[in-house]
């Protein structure tokens, strides 16, 4: 971008956000409608990479005292902007976790949040910056089930009884998987928050013991959004038994525990 002469005042400042916003409008766009990892990764990268070069161009130009405070607060919104996107854990935008979708969506709650000081400023000074800025809404209310909470309970009860205390400092759903069923589809599904116990009564048949943990939790998902791990219990328990099993903070337990796939 040629660099004006200065300085700038409050039309030809004006017409430089102008510009600035139409160079952003392209990755803006392509952020609310990305579908897959990957793309939003290539995405937040190229933007990342346009809000950095705006922020140098921007603090080539001369302005008038009056705009001097909003100009300076703008290319230093856009820089933080920058480095949000180049330093965010890629490792949220796993499916594993809420997916795609939650993660773009946080991705553009925090631009707005980075750039939302410089808008104000502006505003005050009768300029328009930010209308292409993407807007997912307010953050979802965070639903933390209580502790104990039967999310799910199918197919027949019986005599079963599992103990759960959960020794670990992140809550977890607990799945109760009838054998030959897949984890998608459990007998019983039952939260226990971090540090707590609680009881599954009624089990039928055998089964095997699957966990999951994280935190935010969307009940329409049944699945944590974010920092999410998926286990399973090596061992397999019988019909119309009581059982105890302690979710220790260490790499073992109190039994042996795999990694698998998200369910």
């Amino acid at each position: 971008m040629s660099t004006p002469r200065g300085p700038l005042g409050s039309a030809a400042y004006q017409a430089e956000l102008t510009k600035i916003e139409q160079s952003l409008a392209g990755d803006l766009r392509a952020l609310t409608r990305v579908r897959t990892a990957e793309a939003l990764t290539q995405t937040m990268d190229s933007l990342a990479s346009s809000l950095s070069t705006a922020a140098e161009d921007l603090a080539e130009l001369s302005v008038t005292t009056r705009l001097a405070g909003a100009h300076k607060v703008l290319y230093g919104g856009l820089e933080t902007a920058a480095d949000s996107l180049s330093t965010s854990d890629r490792t949220e935008l796993n499916a594993r976790c809420g997916g795609v979708p939650y993660a773009s969506q946080k991705v553009q709650r925090q631009l707005r949040a980075d750039l939302n000081s410089a808008i104000v400023s502006l505003r005050k000074l009768k300029l328009r910056f930010g209308s292409t800025l993407p807007d997912p809404g307010p953050e979802p209310e965070t639903v933390r089930p209580s502790n104990g909470d039967v999310l799910v309970r199918r197919g027949p009860t019986g005599s079963g009884r599992l103990r759960i205390t959960n020794g670990t400092t992140k809550d977890v759903a607990i799945s109760i998987v009838s054998t030959g069923q897949p984890p998608s589809k459990p007998h019983v599904m039952m939260y226990v928050q971090a540090r707590k116990t609680a009881t599954i009564s009624r089990i039928g048949g055998p089964y095997s013991i699957y966990f999951k943990t994280g935190t935010d939790w969307n009940p329409e998902r049944r699945q944590f959004s974010a920092d999410c791990t998926f286990q399973k219990f090596a061992q397999s328990f019988a019909r119309n038994e009581a059982w105890q099993v302690d979710l220790k903070p260490t790499i073992t337990g109190n039994a042996p525990t795999t990694e698998v796939e998200a369910y």
